[in-house]
């Protein structure tokens, strides 16, 4: 018999993986104060850019000599920017252990047709970073969205290492530690952890990185929206908001008022701690389940934003199919919407536990995740 339906709901039901729930209190009138109908190049629309990018240093804790540009076309674009403007000048190793890695292996093996070497692992493990050849061009995700896996931490990454280390860390910067001295290029969207409006980019350099762009030239040719140099010198405007192309002010002033609130929160402790807080309730609530874990092999590389589950009961019989129904029964019922797994990723369920999402609210839903479990079980036994 399918237990009566938790009394406790969640406040907010939004537990999308990107673009991910707003601020807590959000509201458009926050948004007043963005100059629509003017110029980006205008000194008001510099100003709003200058000071998304000083933001953004600020609450990271971007070491003043790395660069940062405000890019085209979300996480995606920063990292073919990076790839097609920065590869090529020596070996290049490829890491991948869920599907935007993987996305980044077809880019750089089928399109721009580097002889890499790549190194893969499966859904809920990462690679053996000790097994990594840090003298090459290395390639990677900090935080698997659609795997809920992480990076640790980057202690395996040298400091005299002679290749650069290109990061795609999307679902990880504004949630995660990361260690600015082993990372050379840093991309993310800010769709994911601050809950920002989808379709702008932020593209992070080290000096390196920047000397990388100086000194190589690509065997190919790049679109104008990837040139960050003119006359074999770096175009210095991209890092001071004068965006390669027109970008969205009111998006702008969206990013603005969620950095805001996060330096109101205590800045990136805040932020982590927020994170972590979320992801602790669904592993404490799942942590004596025999019916459902966690995608992650080894805690120590559990995700704190893109927390994957996977259902483990032997009673169930199709489990794509079962996995569907239970996130669409958490919709129908208006705990948890867009909670299903990534459509490349292992059946199972996928919550957003990023900083912008309420403790309180991840933990209302497990009740309801374990009654519309048994809810299918009891139909799927019909």
């Amino acid at each position: 018999m399918v237990k009566t339906p938790p009394a406790a709901r969640p406040v907010n039901p939004r537990f999308s993986s990107g673009p991910c729930t707003k601020i807590p209190g959000f509201s458009l009138n926050m948004l007043s104060d963005a100059p629509l109908g003017r110029s980006h190049r205008a000194a008001i629309g510099k100003a709003k850019l200058k000071e998304a990018i000083d933001l953004t240093r600020e609450i990271l804790g971007v070491p003043a000599e790395y660069r940062i540009g405000i890019v085209p076309a979300s996480d995606t674009g920063a990292v073919e920017m990076a790839l097609w403007s920065l590869l090529g000048a020596r070996p290049v190793e490829m890491l991948a252990w869920e599907s935007f890695g993987e996305g980044w292996v077809t880019d750089v093996v089928k399109q721009l047709k580097l002889d890499a070497s790549v190194k893969k692992a499966p859904y809920g493990e990462i690679v053996d970073f000790a097994t990594v050849d840090f003298d090459k061009d290395v390639v990677f995700t900090w935080n698997g969205t659609t795997s809920g896996v992480r990076v640790p931490n980057g202690d395996a990454i040298p400091a005299d290492r002679a290749g650069l280390t290109i990061c795609d860390a999307t679902s990880a910067a504004f949630a995660m530690d990361l260690p600015w001295d082993k990372l050379d290029v840093v991309t993310f969207s800010w769709q994911k952890v601050l809950g920002g409006e989808g379709g702008h980019g932020v593209l992070i350099l080290s000096p390196r990185a920047a000397e990388r762009l100086e000194s190589h030239t690509p065997a190919w040719p790049l679109p104008k929206i990837f040139r960050m140099t003119k006359g074999g010198k770096l175009i210095e405007g991209i890092f001071v908001g004068e965006t390669i192309n027109t970008p969205s002010m009111l998006c702008v002033e969206d990013y603005l008022v969620a950095l805001k609130w996060a330096q109101g929160i205590g800045g990136l402790k805040g932020l982590i701690a927020r994170a972590g807080a979320n992801a602790r309730a669904v592993h404490d609530f799942i942590a004596d389940k025999d019916w459902i874990a966690n995608l992650a092999v080894d805690p120590a590389t559990a995700s704190t934003t893109s927390v994957c589950l996977k259902f483990t009961d032997a009673r169930i019989r199709d489990g794509a199919a079962f996995a569907k129904a239970v996130a669409k029964r958490l919709e129908k019922e208006g705990v948890a919407l867009d909670a299903g797994a990534y459509r490349d990723a292992p059946a199972g369920l996928r919550l957003w536990c990023g900083s912008t999402v309420e403790a309180s609210d991840v933990a209302a839903l497990m009740p309801w995740i374990e009654w519309a479990f048994e809810a299918e079980i009891a139909a799927q036994a019909n």
